[in-house]
């Protein structure tokens, strides 16, 4: 089967399925290529209000797929034994990053699916997700020192955050995989739900996500991540949007509330937008 990012959008949660079942989902250039451009347009999509990574089959993702990294030698590079590997402008490292980061700037809440193998690329794109769900099974590493490689500046933090330095270290300095037990323990892992009830977890706080307020969701994403620059911004968009009176009154009214700001200007008439 074609390697793929396979994606739909139902009641409220855009699913992005990661297919490559030839190589255990590896993913390919292309598919790195694309997946800035898929959120992208899921992030614009009104309909879209949580997204889910998964994989295809029993694997999440078990990293890049090399062999689809390496560019046509050039003349010269054949002359002198070169590898060929790709330019600046298609370095794997580069592409891996831009997916990445893309991943982690989706304006709604992410949650990584986890089944199987979750290594190299797969961690990468793991932990740019908000949260993480995994089934028993399932083993993480981060294995750049297999290749020699120096693992990016920003997904080392991001990693490092996450865990903290010394399990950061640990898995960057040896390579080894780690069981979803151990990754639980360390902050990796979320939720580590016993085998066959992944998916009916994962469906069940999407739909919970789903309901919740997007202002507290987006505010909180972004202060969560880091940012100090937009506290004023956020103060504006509570005191314009309207969720919070409407959240009261649901509350004290015994009903399910009706929110009505959104992220990029799906709010409903007269309610403020990022």
């Amino acid at each position: 089967m074609d390697a793929q990012l396979l994606h739909t959008v139902a009641d409220g949660v855009a699913t992005v399925v990661i297919s490559h079942p030839a190589k255990r989902n590896a993913m390919t250039a292309a598919m790195w290529r694309a997946l800035p451009e898929l959120l992208e347009g899921l992030a614009a999509d009104p309909a879209v209000r949580a997204l889910v990574l998964t994989g295809a089959g029993d694997t999440f993702c078990a990293g890049a797929d090399i062999s689809s990294l390496r560019a046509p030698q050039r003349p010269a590079e054949r002359a002198h034994g070169s590898a060929g590997v790709t330019g600046p402008a298609e370095d794997p490292q580069t592409l891996a990053v831009r997916a990445e980061e893309a991943l982690a700037a989706f304006p709604k809440p992410t949650l990584a699916a986890i089944r199987g193998f979750c290594v190299g690329g797969g961690s990468q794109l793991a932990a740019a997700c908000d949260l993480r769900f995994a089934e028993e099974g399932a083993s993480f590493g981060v294995t750049p020192a297999r290749l020699g490689i120096v693992y990016p500046a920003s997904s080392t933090r991001r990693l490092a955050a996450l865990v903290g330095p010394a399990t950061a270290k640990y898995l960057l300095f040896s390579a080894e995989l780690i069981d979803a037990d151990r990754a639980l323990r360390t902050g990796l892992l979320d939720e580590l739900l016993p085998a066959g009830q992944l998916d009916k977890r994962v469906a069940e706080f999407t739909r919970i996500l789903a309901g919740r307020s997007r202002l507290t969701q987006a505010a909180a994403k972004e202060f969560a991540n880091g940012r100090t620059d937009r506290d004023e911004h956020w103060a504006a968009q509570a005191r314009g949007s309207g969720d919070t009176a409407e959240g009261v009154a649901a509350f004290l009214e015994r009903r399910t509330p009706a929110f009505t700001w959104a992220v990029g200007g799906d709010a409903a008439p007269g309610a403020a937008t990022p």
